[in-house]
C-alpha cells in the first residue's frame, strides 16, 4: 500500500516522537539513583527479592536502579539464580557480596544465618540495612550483634502472596518476581534499631509488592510457632509414624501431592536446622502441642464410636474458620493487626533511604570513601 504524502509525514512525526521518548526514558533512567543490594541465600525467597526488584527497574517512574550482587553456598542454586536474571553479579563469598552494599539481604536456611553475620561484620559498609529473613527473630537478634557500629540489622520475615499459599516449594527453580505481591513483610526492628532503618525496610516491602506490617521480635516467634513449625512438625509425626508401619511398604507406592504437602518440610528443611528451630521454641510448642492431643484424642473418639454427628459438627465449624482465614489472607484484611500506610510502588522514593543518615552514600552526598 501507498501513504500519501500527508499519512508519510504524520508516520515520520510519530518515528520521531517514539524516538524522543526512548531517549528520554534512557535519560530519567540514568539520573535514578543506583542502589547496590547483596543477597546471600539464593533460594526461592532470596532469588524472589532480586526478581522483584528487576521487575521495579524496568518500571517507567522507577526513582531508583538497583544493583543486585548475590551468593549462595551452592554453585547450581548461583548458577539457576544469574539465568533467571535474578542477579547482575554472582559473589565469591558472603562477604564479598556484602562488601561495599547499601542494603545486604540475608536469606538463609536457619542454621546458616549465624555464620552469615560472622562471615560479613567486617565487610559491611557505614550506613549499610541489613534485612535479615531468618524465621526465628529472637536468636538473629542475638547473632546480629556482630556487626560494626554503623551498620544496622533489623529482622524482617516475608510472607509470600496469597498466589503461592499451597505452594510450599522452596528451591530456587520455583522464585518469581510476583512471590510477595499482596502478602506481607514483618518487620521485627527490637529496641534499638535506628528509625531510619526501619523506614527502609518499611519502603523496602513495598518494593517487592508487599506490605509492611511491625511486629514485636518474640511475637513473630511465637506467630511462626503455631503457623510453621507446628505444621512442620505435625508432618514430621504423620511421616515417622507411619514409616515405622508395616503399612508402609506398601502406601508409600500411593504417596501423592497431599502426602508431599504434608511432609514437604522433611524434604527442604535440614533435619538440624528444624531440630535447632523446635527448640528454640519448644515451651510454645509444647502448649500447642497438648491442645493438637486433645483434639486429636476426641477426633479419635468420634472415628471409635462412629459418631458422624460429632465429627461433622467439628469439621464444618474448622471449615467455616477456614474460609474465613483464605478470605482474610486473600484480601488482607486484618481489624485487629496495625499496618503501615504503603503508596503504590510506582510512588514510592524509598523515605528510608532518602533524607536519612543511613542513605548519605546512596545519596551521593559522603565522597569519603571514594563513591
Amino acid at each position: 500500500m501507498v501513504l500519501s504524502e500527508g499519512a508519510q509525514l504524520d508516520l515520520a512525526r510519530r518515528r520521531t516522537s517514539v524516538k524522543i521518548l526512548q531517549q528520554t526514558d534512557r535519560k530519567m533512567r540514568a539520573m535514578a539513583k543506583t542502589i547496590a543490594v547483596g543477597i546471600i541465600g539464593l533460594e526461592r525467597v532470596g532469588a524472589s527479592v532480586g526478581l522483584a526488584l528487576k521487575r521495579y527497574n524496568a518500571e517507567k517512574n522507577a526513582a531508583q536502579q538497583f544493583t543486585i550482587t548475590g551468593y549462595d553456598t551452592d554453585s547450581a542454586t548461583v548458577e539457576a539464580a544469574r539465568k533467571a536474571s535474578a542477579i547482575d553479579r554472582a559473589a565469591r563469598s558472603a562477604a564479598d557480596a556484602a562488601a561495599n552494599q547499601d542494603i545486604v539481604v540475608l536469606a538463609l536456611p536457619y542454621g546458616e544465618g549465624q555464620g552469615a553475620y560472622n562471615a560479613i561484620a567486617d565487610a559491611l559498609r557505614p550506613g549499610a540495612v541489613v534485612l535479615d529473613c531468618a524465621p526465628l527473630k529472637v536468636p538473629a537478634m542475638e547473632w546480629a550483634k556482630v556487626i560494626p557500629a554503623g551498620a544496622f540489622a533489623l529482622g524482617v520475615l516475608p510472607i509470600v502472596s496469597p498466589k503461592y499459599l499451597f505452594d510450599g516449594r522452596d528451591s530456587v527453580e520455583f522464585a518469581a518476581a510476583d512471590l510477595f505481591d499482596k502478602g506481607a513483610w514483618l518487620i521485627a526492628p527490637g529496641a534499638n534499631a535506628a528509625g531510619d532503618a526501619i523506614e527502609l525496610a518499611s519502603d523496602f516491602a513495598g518494593l517487592i509488592g508487599a506490605s509492611p506490617l511491625f511486629v514485636d521480635p518474640v511475637e513473630v516467634d511465637a506467630w511462626i510457632t503455631a503457623v510453621d513449625l507446628l505444621p512442620a512438625l505435625i508432618g514430621f509425626a504423620a511421616f515417622y509414624s507411619l514409616a515405622g508401619s508395616e503399612a508402609w511398604k506398601d502406601a508409600q507406592r500411593a504417596g501423592g501431592a497431599a502426602f508431599g504437602r504434608l511432609t514437604h518440610h522433611l524434604y527442604d528443611t535440614h533435619p538440624d536446622d528444624l531440630r535447632d528451630m523446635l527448640m528454640a521454641n519448644r515451651i510454645a510448642l509444647t502448649h500447642h502441642l497438648d491442645r493438637l492431643i486433645d483434639t486429636f484424642a476426641s477426633l479419635r473418639n468420634a472415628l471409635a464410636r462412629a459418631d458422624r454427628s460429632a465429627l461433622e459438627a467439628a469439621l464444618i465449624g474448622a471449615s467455616d474458620e477456614y474460609n474465613g482465614w483464605i478470605n482474610r489472607r486473600v484480601k488482607g484484611q486484618w481489624d485487629a493487626l496495625p499496618s503501615a500506610d504503603q503508596p503504590s510502588r510506582s510512588d514510592m522514593i524509598m523515605s528510608g533511604l532518602f533524607g536519612s543518615a543511613i542513605a548519605k552514600r546512596i545519596k551521593g552526598g559522603d565522597k569519603k570513601d571514594g563513591a
